[in-house]
């Protein structure tokens, strides 16, 4: 959440970045291993709505999917809404431009899900995505937890994401890098 908010902030401000949001279901990373995977399994269908209203946003109204971006984590992480409720999602996208009648025909549509299938499987076994949030640049792939949020501040954002991929890019010797405590 908080580096997509770095990014949203940066991107929004006009930071000069090429970025694509693959999406990434962190349901499926958690199925058992004799389980059936989150796509086939109807009882995990609810955990897809929010990604793939993200893929809607995403492909179908890109001028809309920052805002659409920052609302669905807003509405998870600031206002504890379940996102596995499809009236939620549907409020929560509403809010952020894109019509609520749109985004159900898209998903009862089922193209959204399959793409989510298709980015999340492509990110595992291209990169070794095991998580989120995942910044990858060229080769590299790395899982980052940025444990700051910006705020409003769009220089902070962008600084941050800068750095954050400078270290990716210039320092591949580095393969891990974790304080042993949060100091907050």
């Amino acid at each position: 959440r908080n580096a997509h908010e770095h990014l949203v902030t940066a991107l929004e401000a006009g930071a000069p970045w090429d970025v694509t949001f693959v999406p990434f279901s962190l349901s499926q990373v958690h199925v058992a291993e004799s389980g059936p995977a989150v796509w086939d399994d109807p009882a995990k269908a609810n955990d897809l709505i929010a990604p793939a209203a993200g893929i809607v946003a995403r492909d179908r109204h890109p001028d809309k999917f920052l805002a659409v971006h920052r609302a669905l984590f807003t509405a998870r992480h600031d206002e504890g809404k379940d996102l596995r409720d499809l009236d939620v999602v549907r409020e929560v996208v509403a809010s952020a431009g894109v019509p609520g009648d749109e985004l159900l025909a898209e998903l009862q549509a089922g193209w959204p899900q399959k793409e989510l299938r298709t980015a999340h499987e492509r990110a595992v076994a291209d990169h070794g995505v095991f998580g989120v949030p995942t910044f990858i640049v060229g080769e590299h792939a790395v899982f980052v937890r940025l444990m700051t949020r910006p705020g409003a501040d769009a220089d902070l954002a962008q600084s941050t994401i800068e750095r954050t991929v400078r270290l990716i890019v210039e320092h591949p010797e580095i393969n891990e890098f974790k304080h042993t405590s949060i100091s907050r």
